[in-house]
């Protein structure tokens, strides 16, 4: 079992979380009270939304953790997930998370994540048979 499998196996037992898909439709995620907390897109990492302002209230401890991942004005965190030290880091957030929720008012839903789906292949269009001589003919006369 890898640690993002420990780590949803540890989460689906807290009673104020909630598992099920995610409003982005790609992995796994826990939420509470309308607030989708924590997403797993991949076996190696969670998504956490902390908030744009408990972010920043804790931007110099979350920077000194190689296993987080912050990005400037957004409310989500990376959480790499390679031991059993990056789960309990993890679940520590999670709980900050929860309380942070709790005293926003007035409820709102959460903001979609911000996880960024591996960029897609560029398309090159591939060219008809024969359309490379018919511009180099228009180029070059016969003959020369």
């Amino acid at each position: 079992m890898n640690a993002a499998h420990r780590a949803m196996a540890l989460l689906e037992s807290w009673p104020n979380l909630v598992s099920g898909p995610p409003k982005c439709a790609v992995g796994h995620a826990f939420a509470s009270s309308g607030h989708e907390i924590v997403h797993f897109h991949s076996d190696d990492s969670a998504d956490l939304y902390l908030t744009r302002t408990a972010i920043e209230r804790l931007l110099p401890q979350l920077l000194h953790s190689s296993a987080i991942r912050v990005r400037p004005g957004a409310a989500w965190i990376t959480v790499l997930l390679d031991c059993d030290a990056d789960v309990q880091l993890l679940l520590g957030l999670v709980s900050v998370a929860l309380k942070e929720h709790g005293a926003v008012q007035p409820r709102r839903t959460s903001p979609p994540c911000d996880w960024e789906r591996p960029p897609a292949r560029p398309t090159v269009p591939r060219p008809r048979p024969g359309a490379a001589r018919r511009v180099v003919d228009r180029l070059m006369p016969h003959g020369h």
